[in-house]
């Protein structure tokens, strides 16, 4: 469940090399068996089992060597092997060229890419074996590989890739130039960040993780602080079962009143699916915090939560309501949601950065509440000043905005940019998208494994914040709040868009009521 960086997979590496004793030759040997196991199964999936032929493309680094080991392992399996060096390979060094000097020792049948005659690379052979750049590679890929590497992606051959799909980066998932779409992705010993974040995951296929002889600990030791996010790691790094269960001998009280200020007259659909999700999520008590002259409207849409009208001088509005009011109302609740559907207006930072610094219980701070925040220089040391714990949801444009970056600058890097804004803000963060990234103030981080593009949707995230909200309210730390609720959300998303012809359908309410 460990993401690792390519520096950490190095340290790994050299520790299992120079401070274990384990040979280099052993971990490369394993890496090419276990790859080749991969690839024979992806052979007989395809119908044409041993008659499936595999052309292996190898650089000249340590990937190729496991390319060269994998390429012995498939011939010994029956099927009919090609080696394509990407550079002459007497440029190969270490445990590579031992690869290299025992595959030509064997007979295994190799070209050198760039040579003469060889207008038909690709010809005759069903597969590739992706070993050209390994996780050490960065940026751009270089010739010859770049060439290579566009004319394996243009010969629609399926292909293998080994660690890494050659020309995504390791760490951060980018592609900056041409990259190989594997079918399959079969990493050594720990998954690389880079495959669980997109783009990288789009050109990853099947993620595997197969074991090479590297201590299981040594993730641990090397300090990796980034892990997959499913049902395996809350239970072992949150202590968290899913779903969660309850003891026969509670009551409502057990399990916590959340305040949800959300949503306003010209978007009360907000506030009301935040709460919803409040409610689903196993809050024993939610109130719905509206502005006055909106709350008559919305009676009897939720009728399990409590409609608390905010006055607001008529106008259906929060710019008319204090502050103070829903910071005495917090203060017999056990968390606060914020921000969905609120709206925008003048002095906006200044009401939430009382009503923040006012309310001490712990708080998720999402949408408009983020605008205002980003908005407002006075209120970004806002979060500071809290003595309860607090959740911030943004969305790669809110998380542009609270940073003063981009939002392709945010994407290039989701897991840094939400580990650093985490620390120097002491707030747990979601960083919502494909792969929702969760990062906690003490630097550990998760990627979410679960959900589907249906729910891309308005009002998805209003739901994540009251679920979210409502473990909060449930007593779970803000970390394990975050993780448990983002993936719960998508489990959830997962439920309803199975239930539906096309995911496209999928609403926010579906998603409510797969909880």
């Amino acid at each position: 469940m460990e993401l690792v960086t390519a520096e950490e997979m190095r340290m790994i590496d050299s520790n299992a090399i120079n401070g274990i004793g384990i040979p280099q030759a052993a971990l490369m040997e394993n890496a090419g068996r276990a790859s080749a196991e991969e690839a024979c199964s992806f052979a007989y999936a395809s119908g044409k089992g041993t008659n499936f032929g595999w052309l292996v493309l190898a650089g000249k680094g340590n990937n190729g060597g496991d390319g060269l080991a994998c390429a012995r392992h498939l011939r010994d399996m029956g099927f009919r092997v090609s080696v394509l060096y990407a550079e002459p390979p007497d440029r190969m060094q270490g445990g590579a060229a031992l690869q290299r000097d025992i595959a030509r020792k064997l007979g295994l049948a190799e070209r050198v890419y760039g040579e003469a005659g060889q207008s038909a690379l690709f010809d005759g052979f069903d597969g590739l074996i992706d070993a050209l750049l390994g996780t050490g590679a960065s940026g751009p890929p270089r010739e010859p590989y770049a060439a290579l590497i566009k004319a394996a992606a243009d010969s629609g051959l399926p292909a293998v890739a080994l660690d890494i799909p050659s020309g995504v980066d390791a760490d951060t998932g980018a592609v900056p130039g041409p990259c190989i779409r594997a079918a399959v992705t079969v990493s050594f010993a720990y998954a690389k960040r880079g495959l669980h974040q997109y783009p990288g995951a789009a050109y990853a296929g099947r993620a595997i993780v197969r074991p090479i002889g590297i201590p299981a600990e040594s993730a641990a030791r090397a300090g990796v602080n980034t892990f997959l996010l499913n049902a395996d790691s809350l239970r072992e790094k949150l202590k968290l079962a899913f779903p969660l269960t309850r003891e026969a001998d509670t009551h409502k009280g057990t399990y916590g009143h959340v305040l949800v200020a959300a949503g306003s007259a010209l978007m009360s659909g907000a506030g009301l699916l935040c709460a919803r999700a409040a409610l689903r999520g196993g809050s024993g008590l939610v109130s719905w915090a509206q502005p006055a002259a909106s709350a008559p409207g919305l009676r009897g849409f939720a009728p399990e939560a409590m409609l608390k009208a905010v006055p607001d001088g008529g106008s259906g509005e929060w710019r008319l309501t204090q502050p103070e009011m829903l910071v005495e109302a917090a203060a017999n609740m056990d968390a606060i949601v914020v921000g969905p559907g609120m709206g925008r207006w003048e002095g906006d930072g200044r009401w939430l950065r009382t009503l923040l610094e006012r309310t001490g219980v712990p708080a998720v701070v999402d949408a408009d509440a983020l605008n205002m925040i980003a908005d407002d220089a006075s209120a970004a040391g806002v979060w500071l000043k809290r003595d309860a714990p607090t959740i911030v949801t943004p969305h790669p444009g809110e998380m542009a905005r609270l940073t003063g970056l981009s939002v392709p600058e945010v994407q290039r890097d989701r897991i840094g940019i939400a580990r650093d804004y985490a620390a120097k803000h002491g707030v747990t963060v979601v960083l919502k998208g494909a792969r929702t990234v969760v990062a906690s103030p003490h630097g550990r981080a998760f990627v979410n494994t679960s959900g589907n593009p249906g729910m891309a949707t308005g009002g998805a995230g209003d739901a994540l914040a009251g679920i979210v909200g409502s473990l909060l309210g449930q007593g779970l730390s803000a970390e394990q709040a975050a993780a448990y609720g983002v993936y719960w959300h998508g489990v959830a998303g997962d439920r309803a868009a199975a239930a539906r012809a096309q995911p496209a359908s999928l609403t926010a309410g579906d998603i409510v009521e797969a909880l």
